[in-house]
């Protein structure tokens, strides 16, 4: 049923989306300081996100605290925001983030070391309530995730979430001191942001990326403000999504809402004389993970995460972390699990899944609904299969650190992946990260965005139970030497294809859009032939 190693590296090239390293070497922080300097000219540059990169709080003993979310893309737009003193404008979440702030609602960051500004807006517990809560989780996103829940969409929570979006946008106005900054805006709960920044700002660069799937385009027609938000994102200068699946899907879906010219093979909209670049950039994580320097090595992290868990030497064991969605593909694990059980008992005893659930979204029902539906299917599949001290499914649900998550995928004989649907899946990547010893099978899902660039994963169709299972099967039984090779070549490629690399990418063509703007108007023609001639060498 699996590939073996040759096979998957036969595969035609147009089933990947690896990245070929390119001129600049090893992409860093640096890097990405350097590419401010040389091709952007340190402009200012203002990073807009629902989620804040520092958050302050009080801790049990009234203390001030300092939260730093584990984020990829705090990592890779840091360095950016930090080579050119910016500001990072995002929703003010934290209990005592009001209590830090200057008079203008800003704080210098990081603490100890402050080198840009963070900019905090302040949202009513109403306004939070219909934009995050309501339109962006209840509303967009089941619309664009293939996992058959139905999406919601209420008008008190589309008002919120305009309205949250404006606030956003007078906020971005007021903290750009030049005409014309680079404007990096993160994902769907700013969807509206491109262009009431562009009424503001006319001569600003924005670049909007989506970090997760954009749906067919009928799919997308359920909304009923669709054509608004693509209008709104259109206004940007550039929008990036995950792979070129997607960014196919949001021209078709463009062409059919707007009245626009697309130029399919340059992946650009004209809309009312602006042009839009729609392009694929994969994110990706940090390499090496900071935090694997900390950790002790595989075979003590074998021995701990098996005594903690109460998990024998002898097991085969997989790991899964996700947050408590019901995009993860959770259930479906554990009923693969169960199968696999069912069908090979000499395995009961001798295959144990640890699950780390992380709960997320709780007050929604939907999420309320896996949640329950997670507890129950393990407490079935354990009561059929447990013995003596063994069983199939270890389930810790609570938020853990990252240096326990990479422990964990240290510990572990493979890690599974069988989301229903996701944009990239950062989870497969700090699995291959964590593992120095170049040993470990991914089970992958096929609808992970992931997919297109780890090939040598076990690759499965979420939706089929026995596959998974047998996927399952296959990882333990999978020569050492197989294992080897697969990991050493998905290393290679997370390597390669770091979170630098992913925020250089879309900085480049930033770049090269602001280059083409200051020229004189006869000569922008042939100049941006030959930059779109060199983008589509960079990324071939």
């Amino acid at each position: 049923m699996f590939r073996s190693i040759r096979q998957t590296l036969s595969r035609p090239f147009q089933d990947r989306q690896r990245l070929e390293p390119d001129h600049r070497g090893s992409w860093t922080a640096a890097t990405l300081q350097r590419l401010v300097r040389d091709e952007l000219g340190s402009p200012q540059v203002i990073v807009v996100s629902n989620r804040e990169p520092y958050i302050h709080d009080r801790g049990a003993d009234g203390s001030l605290r300092v939260q730093v979310p584990a984020s990829g893309v705090v990592t890779a737009l840091e360095p950016i925001v930090r080579a050119c003193a910016g500001v990072w404008v995002a929703h003010g979440s934290g209990a005592a983030d009001r209590e830090v702030v200057d008079l203008h609602d800003r704080i210098r960051v990081p603490p100890g070391d402050p080198a840009y500004a963070l900019r905090r807006v302040w949202l009513r517990a109403e306004e939070a309530q219909g934009y995050y809560c309501g339109f962006s989780n209840e509303g967009l996103w089941p619309l664009c995730h293939l996992a058959y829940v139905r999406p919601a969409f209420r008008e008190s929570d589309w008002d919120a979430y305009r309205s949250v979006n404006q606030q956003f946008a007078a906020a971005v106005a007021r903290e750009a001191r030049r005409p014309d900054p680079v404007i990096l805006i993160q994902d769907y709960h700013l969807a509206l942001l491109p262009r009431l920044i562009r009424q503001r700002k006319p001569d600003a660069t924005v670049a909007l990326f989506w970090h997760i799937p954009w749906p067919s385009a009928e799919t997308f027609g359920v909304c009923p403000w669709k054509d608004e938000i693509v209008r709104h994102l259109l206004a940007a200068d550039v929008i990036g999504f995950q792979t070129r699946q997607y960014c196919r899907n949001f021209l078709a879906t463009a062409e059919q809402l707007l009245e626009c010219r697309i130029d399919h093979e340059r992946m650009t909209v004209t809309v009312e004389g602006h042009v839009c670049q729609v392009a694929a950039y994969p994110i990706s994580i940090e390499w090496p993970p900071p935090q694997l320097a900390g950790l002790p090595s595989v075979a003590v992290s074998r021995a701990r995460i098996r005594r903690q868990h109460g998990i024998g030497p002898d097991v085969h064991l997989g790991v899964g972390v996700e947050r408590w969605d019901f995009t993860k593909g959770i259930v479906e694990r554990f009923q693969a699990l169960e199968a696999l059980l069912a069908r090979r008992p000499d395995l009961r005893g001798r295959v144990a899944l640890l699950q780390v659930a992380a709960p997320s979204r709780a007050q929604l029902p939907a999420y309320q609904a896996v949640q329950r539906q997670t507890l129950a299917e393990m407490e079935r599949i354990n009561a059929r299969f447990a013995a003596s001290s063994w069983r199939p499914i270890v389930l810790v649900d609570r938020q853990q650190s990252a240096e326990q998550v990479l422990e964990l995928f240290r510990a572990a004989d493979f890690c599974l992946v069988n989301s229903l649907h996701d944009g990239m899946n950062l989870v497969s990547k700090e699995f291959v990260a964590a593992r120095d010893d170049e040993d470990g099978v991914l089970v992958l899902s096929a609808f992970a965005g992931a997919s297109r660039e780890l090939v040598e994963a076990l690759l499965v169709n979420p939706f089929c139970i026995s596959e998974t299972a047998a996927a399952i099967e296959a990882a333990i039984s999978m020569p050492r030497e197989e294992r080897r090779e697969r990991m050493r070549l998905m290393r290679r490629t997370v390597m390669d294809n770091n979170v630098h690399r992913w925020a250089g990418r879309m900085l480049l063509d930033v770049a090269s859009l602001r280059r083409h703007r200051r020229l004189p108007a006869d000569w922008r023609a042939p100049q941006l032939a030959q930059q779109e001639e060199n983008r589509a060498a960079r990324l071939a």
